[in-house]
Parts: structure tokens; sequence; C-alpha cells
């Protein structure tokens, strides 16, 4: 019997389907509408002869071989795309100045810049890294082309890529944290930043005491302050070291607001170079970052952290 050749724009729409945390995201993101992609995981069960999906009580999950093939599908569409940016970006050359706060440069970012450097192997990226506010003032003198920030959608260059939940962090295996009668200690950035603001704040007015006890200016010290039992700190919660975890209101803390992540350009006509970076970040934060920054659907399901909408799959 012959081996079938799979196809590709099912496995796209696979992959879209877990990775943006439900059908009708998926159907925007593969332009399809959301039966169509419904007859496609029919077809791909019919190439493979074995289900994807199962019920689970009330839920639909991946079966093994689901997960598998979902494993596969991102090599299989990996190779596909670096091959067709390797022949399109030959003939793109230039410098582009990308800025970004600390937050991204340690998680899923460099790994991004890293496939686009193998796609676009003319165009030179210089990357700094620095605060929110700083790299948005290089951006505004002309000292960078493209910056991802943080808490600045206002700004009429604003094009905003997720909106994240901020969290209280602790030590991993932190049990109470509010205690009567004590004051709270608090690892935090230098001022001014808006994390520091908007946890200081809720605080307040919570009428929970609190103080500076671990001041930096490093993301990287920040975690080892926090993880050491320094003091607890305000992120997004977005790839936290395995040291820490999120605290929430279950351990007496006030809630926190939302952050959005923004994308700014520079103004004018933007050359090639920096029209595809500016792309391929959009793409990235968007896979990376979008289930972390939309609640779930009613009927979304999570396995492995991958969503499932319960009511669009085969039976």
């Amino acid at each position: 019997m012959p081996i079938p050749n799979l196809d590709m724009d099912a496995l796209r729409s696979l992959v879209a389907i877990l990775h943006r945390g439900g059908l009708a995201r998926a159907a925007e993101r593969v332009g399809r509408s959301p039966s169509a992609i419904s007859q496609q995981m029919r077809k791909l069960e019919l190439q493979l002869g074995e289900p994807l999906f199962r019920k689970q009580g009330r839920r639909v999950v991946l079966t093994e071989a689901g997960d598998r093939v979902h494993a596969y599908a991102c090599r299989i569409l990996e190779l596909n795309d670096e091959a067709v940016h390797a022949v399109r970006g030959a003939t793109v050359d230039g410098t582009v100045r990308f800025g970004l706060p600390g937050d991204f440069a340690e998680s899923w970012l460099p790994a991004a810049l890293g496939q686009f450097r193998k796609a676009y192997p003319a165009v030179r990226v210089d990357v700094l890294v620095e605060p929110n506010r700083r790299l948005l003032e290089r951006l505004d003198r002309g000292e960078l082309d493209l910056v991802l920030a943080m808490n600045q959608g206002a700004r009429a260059d604003a094009e905003r890529l997720a909106t994240l939940p901020m969290t209280w962090i602790g030590p991993a295996g932190a049990g109470e944290v509010v205690r009567p009668d004590t004051v709270l200690d608090l690892a935090l950035y230098q001022p001014p930043c808006f994390f520091r603001q908007a946890g200081t704040a809720a605080l307040d007015q919570a009428g929970i005491a609190w103080r500076p006890a671990f001041v930096t200016a490093s993301l990287h010290s920040l975690w080892a302050g926090v993880a050491a039992g320094l003091g607890l700190t305000v992120r997004t919660g977005v790839d936290l070291p395995p040291t820490l975890m999120r605290l929430d209101e279950r351990h007496g803390l006030p809630p926190l607001p939302r952050v959005e992540l923004c994308l700014h350009a520079a103004s004018g006509s933007p050359p090639a170079a920096l029209t595809h970076l500016r792309q391929a970040v959009m793409e990235q934060a968007r896979t990376h970052l979008g289930q972390a920054g939309q609640h779930k659907k009613k009927g979304d399901t999570l396995r492995r952290g991958r969503a499932v909408p319960a009511d669009a799959m085969p039976a």
C-alpha cells in the first residue's frame, strides 16, 4: 500500500488549532472556515488510518497518535517554511536595530531571531535589551528600528500582539505569604517600573503593608532573589523559571491588572528587512503568547498545555 502524502495545509491547520487555542482563532490564522478545518482533520485521520481526537467525558482530547502527528507536523512545517524563506530571503539584505525588554530576552525570542537569521542570512539584526521606557526613547531618537515593549499601547505606533495578565510570583512551593501584622517583603525593579507601580498600588488598596526588601535592575537577579525567598514580585508569569510559581488571591494577595505587549516600528517607509523581521516577531509572539494572553473559550480543553475546541473535532 503506497504511503500517502499528508496534506500540508491540513497539518498547518492542526498546528494552528493547538497553538492558537481554539478553532475560531485557528480559522482566522489559516484563512479558512471552521467547517473546512474540521474536514481537514477528518481527511488526516483517513490518510493515517488512526483517530487524532477522542472523547474524554464531556471533553475532546488528542489521542496518542494525534499528539505524535502534531509533533511531526511542527517539524514538517518548519522545514517547509525554512526552505521557502531561504530562497526568498536570499535577496533581502540590510540591518535592523531591534530592542526588547529582558522579560523576553531569555525565553522564546532568541530562538525566533535565530530562525529569522536562517531564513534571511543577508539581514543583520542588532539586538539591544533595556527597560521598556529606554527602548522607546531610543526609537523616538532614531537609534532603533523596531521595539517590543509592554504597557505602551496608547502610543500611535503601537501594534498589539497580546494582552497578558500580571501575576504575583514567589518561590516554588510557597504557602501562606500574607500574614496579619507582618510586613510583606517585595523583590522589585528599580523605579520607574509599571510592574512595581501596579503591585504596590494593589497592596495599598488592599491595606497590606509592604517594603522593598530586594531591589535590582536585572531580571536574572530578580528571579534569583525571589527564588531565594527574599521577596515576592510582579511580572507577567510567562516562561517562569522552575524555581518560581504564580501566586494569587488564594495566597491572600490582591488581583492585578493586565498588560499589553506591543510592537513599535520606526516611522516612515520601512525597508524590506524591517518588514520581514516585524512579521516574524509578530507571528512568533502570537503563537507563543496567544494562550497566555487570552481566556479559553467555553468548550475548550487543555491537554499538555495545548487547547482543543470540543465542538470542532470529529466525534
